[in-house]
């Protein structure tokens, strides 16, 4: 109980209350690191020993617990991976060692070779090739000594859905659920949108120039080093500040300066689980065609409660637009995103 209580208390000196379910996780991974049980019998026991499948939906706290639990254990011989470095890590081992008969092994031995466990965060499954590639290698991590935590906003059965050769993937995850515990990890706090709705709320004064909005993208959704700055839409080439997975951030001006409209906003209201917008300018009947379009984007997103962080920094919301041709529908829209802007709109997202 002692590790659980110094995993707990770390995660509150980072302004952290865990809670039951994060409590019954620790207590979990703890479990499961220091499982050194005979391999015949946890085989007859039919114990799942191999590690953890933790999952939920987004903002849970998952890997914030894991990553806490792993610096307080004490072992040394633990491999870190984001999925999708861990992908372009055996990627670039299959190319070291194409020349051999079974490269796979080789990343396998690789990986596993004085490694007691391997961490994989955001699991997840897009490509064909790689669903058959990294099928083939969990499995064959499974039959060494090597043990597995995994996070990841689906449960393992719902991995890859819809794609190719499911069927052959499914019977590799087949072979992990029975060899690992699925873990869901219950619960509505959304420490994710916690964290970025701290920050520059109505009635908050702190600003944002890129350096930050960066930083605080990074706290709450890992390293942004691959990532985009377009959005393609129907064969389409948008301009964007930043794309990565489930978020998009653009800004006000260079984005909707662009020929868009309703179809595209949809998209990307569908697309991504979050939307930050910065780099607000004051505006005019000059810039009418900028406004109809933001004004569109926003009664869309506000119809389907969408989760958007807005850094309007020093300009009041009122001041955005100060036209005439418009204002009838930019009050509504006014309207809106002071709403938007407000702790109570996140808690009904």
């Amino acid at each position: 109980m002692s590790k659980v209580k110094n995993i707990i208390d770390s995660l509150k000196n980072q302004g952290i209350k865990t809670d039951k379910a994060q409590i019954k996780l620790i207590d979990r991974l703890i479990k499961i690191s220091h499982d050194e049980s005979c391999f015949i019998l946890n085989l007859l026991s039919k114990k799942k020993n191999k590690g953890i499948y933790i999952w939920s939906d987004v903002g849970r706290g998952k890997t914030v617990v894991v990553e806490e639990f792993l610096k307080n254990i004490n072992h040394k011989n633990v491999k870190c991976f984001h999925y999708i470095s861990f992908i372009n890590f055996i990627h670039d081992q299959l190319n070291k060692n194409s020349g051999l008969k079974d490269p796979l092994k080789q990343v396998t031995d690789v990986l596993t070779k004085n490694c007691s466990l391997i961490f994989l965060d955001e699991f997840q499954v897009e490509d064909v090739a790689d669903a058959m590639m990294i099928g083939d290698l969990l499995n064959r991590i499974l039959k060494t000594n090597t043990k597995l935590i995994f996070t990841s906003n689906s449960h393992p059965s719902d991995i890859y859905k819809d794609g190719l050769q499911r069927q052959k993937f499914m019977n590799y995850m087949n072979i992990l659920i029975d060899n690992v515990e699925v873990f869901k990890l219950d619960g509505k706090i959304d420490y994710r949108t916690q964290n970025i709705i701290r920050s520059g709320l109505i009635g908050n004064d702190e600003s944002f120039d890129d350096k930050k909005i960066i930083s605080l993208i990074e706290d709450s959704f890992g390293k942004i080093a691959l990532s985009s700055d377009k959005i393609v839409i129907k064969n389409r080439k948008l301009n964007c500040k930043l794309v990565k997975k489930n978020i998009i951030w653009i800004e006000f001006i260079s984005f909707f300066t662009q020929p868009t409209g309703s179809a595209d906003y949809k998209f990307i209201i569908n697309k991504y689980d979050w939307i930050f917008i910065s780099n607000f300018h004051r505006c005019n009947d000059d810039s009418k065609d900028i406004i109809r379009r933001f004004i569109s984007f926003i009664d869309i997103a506000y119809a389907n409660k969408t989760k958007i962080k807005f850094f309007f920094n020093e300009i009041e919301i009122t001041a955005i637009y100060d036209g005439l041709l418009l204002d009838h529908l930019w009050k509504r829209c006014e309207s809106r995103l002071m709403e938007m802007n407000n702790r109570k709109y996140f808690d009904e997202t």
